[in-house]
């Protein structure tokens, strides 16, 4: 076979992953293993190889729970045929290949620049020089937003180009800011700065991040956690997913000057935050994961004072929601703007609740679970309309399946002994890719090691890569004003961009 299927958080040795000649390559992945919205673009990335360039293809079939990887070995001087000429899932992905590597295609359509990394292969290039698209016309005229600008704590410049009021194109360029995250992850040789590494990836996703690593990395070590870090850790993640999303309808609220739903879903947002202060002594949970064992477990009084919290979460919650969803002026501006058709997502490949809310079933809860997620037997929830209507609407949704999914696992008694266990060394010369569903879509980690256990690669791809083009491609055909609203509708993170 040409390709090996493996599990979500499974290790094989990197020998085993079949190499293809670059032509054989290309058509395995373009039009064999890409199938329809059943299968996806987990992962595309080169890394130096005896000289030479190794590529490695990580495609998804969601229907099989399976993750297809190929590999094929290039000379970075050679001249290839890109894969996004048929098929645009792979334009990013593809991009920041020749941006590190110096890898020319003959036909890729947008070959531009990701993100200025210092250690990127032409240094000659830099930021100023990004090539905006452009539309010579008189009756035009283009609109500049950031670096710097309110409303955000990390770079990014919008650059629009607008026929009056209405948005024509958006291009989106971040990334000069480049924080050298996964090049950290080789230089830190302990294993507590990695789990800090991956806790501060995207800081409104520090659940997310870490139980990737923390999977990837004891998937590794050959360990298996013990139940009471399972229930711990689905747990956090859904807390996390209840918190963001909360505060998402709250910013959404404040960009149609909605206050009454702004105070009232911010002030929700924090006995939620406030509870991971509690449980671990951090807001943003960050100290809770850790691999192998847990500093702060789940006790049956943290197991009280949660259930405390959500029926009085609860209460006010559907209150508030019924409130807005009702009201005419908050409709008004959410429905029928910032479409993304069916047909634009599958096109481009979003993920997570970017695709969810374009009625395409994508959620690694369900394709390729981890934790206790096969015992909650989750179900993806979907919206057909692709709008800012249909992503309030899915936050909402949401919510009340990550709350019915938290009751059932307070259920579950925490032991007495909490399980934690001596973890043996990675195991050298092996891939492991793990997959995380956090709550903006599906995180993933992909790790190499060499010979002795060490690693030579650690690849992280934030679903913000995947859906960025989506908000770009909202926006047409909007008003500029609309703007704001579209932006905190899919609320994607530049620092989980800008690895």
């Amino acid at each position: 076979m040409n390709y090996i299927s493996l599990k979500n958080n499974q290790t094989i040795p990197i020998s085993s992953i079949p190499e293809l000649d670059y032509s054989s390559f290309l058509d395995l992945n373009v039009f064999s293993l890409i199938k329809g919205s059943k299968s996806h673009c987990l992962n595309y990335f080169g890394f130096p190889h005896a000289g030479e360039l190794k590529l490695i293809c990580c495609i998804a079939n969601d229907e099989l729970n399976a993750i297809n990887i190929s590999s094929s070995i290039v000379d970075v001087k050679q001249l290839l045929p890109s894969f996004t000429k048929h098929n645009l899932v792979f334009e990013k992905f593809e991009r920041e290949i020749h941006e590190n590597y110096g890898i020319a295609y003959t036909d890729h359509p947008w070959l531009k620049p990701v993100r200025f990394p210092s250690n990127r292969f032409n240094n000659k290039i830099s930021v100023a020089d990004y090539p905006f698209f452009k539309i010579e016309s008189e009756e035009l005229h283009e609109v500049g937003v950031g670096p710097i600008h309110a409303g955000i704590i990390e770079p990014g410049h919008f650059r629009f180009i607008c026929n009056g009021e209405q948005v024509l194109h958006l291009e989106i360029q971040l990334g000069y800011q480049h924080r050298g995250i996964e090049q950290l992850f080789l230089e830190k040789k302990k294993l507590l700065q990695r789990t800090t590494l991956a806790e501060n990836i995207a800081g409104d996703s520090v659940i997310g991040h870490t139980l990737a690593f923390v999977n990837l990395w004891e998937s590794l070590c050959n360990c298996l956690p013990g139940r009471d870090l399972e229930v711990a850790r689905t747990l956090a993640l859904e807390l996390e997913r209840v918190a963001v999303h909360t505060g998402d309808l709250s910013g959404m609220c404040t960009d149609v000057a909605y206050q009454l739903g702004s105070s009232v879903f911010g002030r929700l947002r924090t006995p939620v935050i406030n509870y991971f202060q509690k449980w671990c002594g951090n807001r943003l949970a960050k100290g809770l994961i850790r691999p192998g064992k847990t500093n702060f477990p789940f006790t049956h009084e943290l197991a009280s004072q949660l259930t405390r919290l959500l029926d009085e979460y609860e209460k006010d919650f559907e209150e508030i929601s019924e409130e807005l969803f009702s009201l005419p002026s908050a409709l008004a501006r959410f429905e029928k703007t910032g479409v993304i058709t069916t047909e634009q997502a599958a096109t481009i490949g979003t993920v997570g609740m970017a695709a969810r809310m374009s009625a395409i079933i994508r959620d690694i809860r369900f394709s390729h679970p981890h934790d206790l997620y096969p015992e909650l037997h989750h179900e993806p929830l979907i919206k057909n309309h692709g709008d800012v209507h249909s992503r309030a609407r899915l936050r909402k949704k949401e919510i009340n399946q990550s709350l019915g999914y938290i009751r059932q696992l307070i259920q579950i008694p925490p032991t007495d002994e909490h399980s934690a266990f001596q973890l043996s060394s990675p195991t050298p010369n092996s891939f492991t890719i793990s997959l995380v569903e956090g709550w903006r879509g599906e995180i993933c980690h992909c790790a190499i090691t060499d010979d002795r256990g060490e690693l030579i690669l650690y690849k992280i791809k934030d679903p913000s890569f995947h859906n960025w083009l989506a908000m770009g491609l909202a926006v047409r055909n909007n008003e500029i004003s609309d703007f704001p609203i579209c932006n905190k509708s899919f609320d994607l993170s530049y620092s989980g961009h800008d690895l």
